[in-house]
């Protein structure tokens, strides 16, 4: 096990957790609702610090990041727990696990091996995913500062519900955030993320565009009967445009059924398309579709001349006009990373 860094001990020897949002309350021999972080005699540890579940090297555009590096391909590590456990999950095998009981399944990856074997695949960086990294505070704290001495650049896979001191944290070692927004609602962020709330997440959107100049993507998987009224997409669009920016990237992604929302259907791709509709009507420059191979909203255009720029399907790059941060028809900025 390994000590954590955010947590305030007290006298009857439990411990509050720092680390996201729930701040849990652990007795002494307990983990919170994360599992992953346990009291031992009143000090808070990490039981899943370097604990592997899932390693693979992956394209960017599985994240989905679609103006950070398009086509660059990332070592994408996961361990296991969430501090939400959604219903529908797609990897609930290893984000709802008794974390205790699933460990001895998993690989110890040192820091350095992390980044070496970044290095040995060629990629761009290092991308922590599958689960909530943020229950890897400690793990990936460690690991960016070594692959920063590396050039290797670092990105979260995360739902946004990290507190504000390990944000502060890990803000430095940050390049790309692609975030969560699952709803726009106290309600909604109740039914479909098991939290009271989720001004904190858009705070942290904020601090990480702005106090740390990370680059943000959000997403947003559209789920029936949970988050597809309308009147909260727009309030969700509207919060983007005015807060973030009409340059930032939305993904709006098909929902498929998964875990304990397998009795419901897939997302109607017309439903996906109004709610782009709304994103575009708002302001935003950049609403993608996701989980709808071969539709053209997968693509990037031009928000100037309209000419198609990054052409895709899936995770494939089919066509890129781009010279730069350029569009090669008419010169104008794109917003994001792409040299």
């Amino acid at each position: 096990m390994h000590q954590s860094i955010l947590f305030t001990p007290s006298e009857d020897k439990t411990v509050q957790c720092q680390i996201c949002q729930r701040e849990c309350k652990i007795p002494p021999g307990k983990t919170g609702f994360c599992r992953t972080r346990k009291n031992v005699d009143g000090q808070l540890h990490s039981i899943i610090y370097g604990k592997v579940s899932s390693v693979r090297v992956s394209p960017v555009e599985i994240k989905p990041l679609f103006h950070f590096f398009p086509g660059s391909k990332w070592l994408s590590l996961g361990s296991l727990g969430c501090n939400f456990r959604c219903p529908g999950c797609q990897n609930w095998e290893i984000s709802h696990a008794d974390v205790a009981k699933q460990i001895p399944f998993t690989e110890y990856i040192p820091p350095e091996k992390v980044v070496q074997l970044a290095i040995e695949e060629n990629c761009k960086g290092i991308s922590w995913t599958y689960n909530e990294p943020t229950l890897w505070l400690e793990y990936t704290l460690d690991t960016a500062k070594i692959a920063k001495e590396q050039g290797l650049l670092i990105n979260y896979v995360t739902n946004g519900y990290i507190t504000t001191e390990a944000m502060n944290l890990l803000g430095p070692y940050l390049d790309a955030y692609r975030v969560d927004l699952k709803g726009f609602s106290a309600h909604t962020y109740k039914r479909i993320a098991n939290v009271p709330d989720f001004k904190g997440i858009l705070h942290n959107i904020r601090t990480a565009k702005y106090q740390s100049s990370i680059h943000v993507e959000i997403i947003t998987n559209l789920t029936p009967g949970y988050n597809d009224d309308e009147d909260e997409l727009n309030d969700m669009a509207h919060w983007i445009v005015n807060q973030l920016g009409p340059d930032t990237p939305w993904h709006i992604t098909r929902f498929v059924p998964h875990y304990k929302l397998s009795h419901l259907d897939y997302t109607p791709v017309s439903q996906l398309e109004q709610a782009r509709h709304i994103g575009i009507a708002q302001g935003l420059r950049y609403v993608y579709l996701g989980n709808v191979p071969g539709h053209a909203a997968e693509n990037t255009y031009c928000p100037q001349c309209g000419n198609l720029i990054i052409k895709r399907r899936n995770y494939q790059i089919l066509q890129y006009n781009l010279q730069g941060n350029k569009c090669t028809f008419c010169n104008q900025t794109i917003a994001g990373c792409f040299e």
